[in-house]
């Protein structure tokens, strides 16, 4: 049984379609990505699937007593707020010392129990936002944008833990990026989204599909080899919509959310 699945899935705000016809499920295990322009539904895709957003048409099925741990695209903590790693990984459930040590060596920052958040790098925060989100021992990690701000060999780094806590804990990891050149190799699946499922599969499928190329264009291989994700399963979810006319209707779909 999928962890999450979404049959018919559309969204609407105030009458605005924002997703309509999306079809969707993730396995335990997989890495699936989600890519799309600025205000293609991205977020609010996520945000359906969690729940956050009820949909306008289709559903959601999210497999029973499903653990999800979450990592937001931003999260912005008041300056004057003296809030050490160790509190903040205790909201808003307590757990031990040792609990809170042991996942902050897995995401490789064991000596930041101390600090304020606001003191921490950007790499930092975010390895702590993955490590609280490791805390509740999720079936599936839901990443939201998680490498915005940082840089290349930062943004390789953290897709190497991103694989490496699959590997050992066996979680679904959904995310969505707009890292072209690092996920596309970091992931089993990517599914292109443009209010709609534009493109899926492999990412050497979506890589090459004319649906994909029309809105990211052809100068995303070049880091490709930033890193280069290695599995030993295949997915049969690989295929390509015609797309007629919908790229022109994107300020239609468009979501500021996403």
């Amino acid at each position: 049984m999928s962890l999450i699945s979404a049959t018919g899935l559309g969204v609407s705000y105030g009458g605005r379609r924002v997703l309509f016809d999306i079809n969707f499920q993730i396995d335990r295990g997989e890495i699936v990505t989600v890519v799309g322009p600025n205000g293609s539904g991205k977020t609010t895709f996520l945000r359906a699937l969690l729940g956050v957003v009820p949909p306008s048409r289709g559903g959601v099925h999210r497999a029973k007593g499903l653990r999800v741990g979450y990592v937001p695209q931003n999260l912005h903590i008041d300056p004057g707020l003296p809030l050490p790693v160790a509190r903040f990984l205790s909201l808003p459930h307590r757990h031990s010392p040792a609990a809170m040590a042991e996942v902050l060596a897995r995401v490789g920052v064991p000596d930041v129990a101390g600090q304020h958040m606001t003191t921490l790098s950007g790499g930092q925060f975010q390895r702590v936002l993955l490590a609280r989100a490791l805390l509740a021992a999720p079936d599936i990690l839901m990443l939201d944008e998680p490498t915005a701000g940082l840089d290349q060999p930062g943004v390789a780094s953290f897709y190497r833990l991103i694989d490496d806590v699959r590997r050992d804990m066996g979680c679904a990891v959904l995310s969505i990026s707009h890292d072209l050149h690092v996920v596309m190799s970091a992931s089993d699946r990517v599914i292109c989204i443009n209010g709609h499922v534009c493109c899926e599969g492999a990412p050497h499928v979506v890589r090459a599909a004319p649906e994909y190329r029309a809105l990211f264009g052809l100068g995303t291989g070049g880091a490709l080899a930033l890193y280069q994700h290695s599995h030993d399963h295949e997915h049969d979810h690989d295929h390509c919509h015609e797309s007629g006319n919908d790229h022109a209707h994107e300020k239609e779909h468009a979501d500021h959310a996403g």
